[in-house]
């Protein structure tokens, strides 16, 4: 089931997993304003779905998982902005890029990059972001930065250096190079590697895997990796996770339930009763 509405971008529905798909394959599916506020929107509309359970982030085509910004919209000013009416897409795409970049961070499902051809730039900071990345043999990847007169701190300097190493981190972008699937496999940039034509069955067969287990245990799992590295951010996906399970108790709803019939609380009988209930 795709969802009407985008222009730059193709959302797919299918069982539990959604497929967010960069449909600019004429531009090597480099992003303009409208493109990040749409793939935006679609990260959000993925969290909303409880039925989702995973997300695959892809290219269309065979050349390109995406090429970062276009820089054919780039002027002296930076990026141009898009006049539709979504605020999103009107800020500078230096700015909203780093939106995309943060819910794929921190939606509580696991995202999967798709990787079938180049991942360059801002295109390779989003597939380092996500979860897991599965290439195909024929992918190239790499920052460009330097090399266009560009950078992209935070997200795109902080979790490559987690993810391979300091120096290597260092060399990918200061030197502005390529790196093909069996190199980046090699350095642990992406988890998996396959011949193109098994690039669809390995993700299907990884997405299968994902949702065979516990979602509420991959969502704290998630969360937990962001305590580690996001700081107070990272704390607060995690305790708001704890939360959205504390709502579940009938110790909770003591809470909700007091308040509204206008009495004192008795939380201490749901909580000494919560191991003979399953609490």
């Amino acid at each position: 089931m795709s969802k009407n509405g985008f222009q730059n971008i193709i959302y797919e529905k299918e069982g539990r997993r959604a497929t967010i798909t960069i449909n600019r394959p004429d531009k090597m599916n480099a992003c303009d304003s409208r493109t990040v506020s749409e793939l935006y929107a679609a990260f959000l509309e993925a969290w909303a779905d409880a039925g989702i359970g995973v997300v695959v982030l892809t290219g269309a085509g065979n050349k390109a998982f995406c090429a970062g910004g276009d820089q054919g919209t780039r002027g002296p000013g930076g990026y141009a902005s898009s006049e539709i009416a979504d605020p999103v897409a009107r800020l500078p795409l230096e700015e909203s890029w780093q939106f995309v970049t943060f819910l794929i961070r921190h939606i509580p499902k696991l995202v999967i990059a798709r990787v079938n051809g180049f991942a360059i730039g801002g295109g390779h900071v989003w597939q380092v972001n996500c979860d897991l990345s599965v290439a195909a043999e024929s992918a190239t990847l790499g920052q460009a930065g330097p090399r266009v007169g560009s950078f992209d701190p935070g997200f795109g300097t902080g979790e490559l250096s987690r993810t391979i190493g300091i120096k290597l981190a260092k060399e990918m972008w200061y030197l502005a190079g390529k790196y093909s699937a069996k190199q980046a496999l090699q350095i642990g940039l992406v988890n998996f590697v396959v011949p193109d034509n098994e690039l669809d069955s390995e993700t299907d067969r990884i997405c299968s895997e994902i949702l065979s287990k516990s979602p509420t245990a991959l969502k704290m799992l998630k969360y937990s990796f962001l305590a580690d590295s996001e700081g107070l951010s990272g704390i607060t996906e995690l305790g708001v996770g704890g939360l959205s399970l504390y709502y579940g108790t009938k110790e909770s709803m003591e809470g909700r339930n007091a308040m509204m019939e206008k009495r004192k609380p008795e939380f201490w009988r749901y909580y000494e009763r919560r191991d003979d209930e399953g609490q």
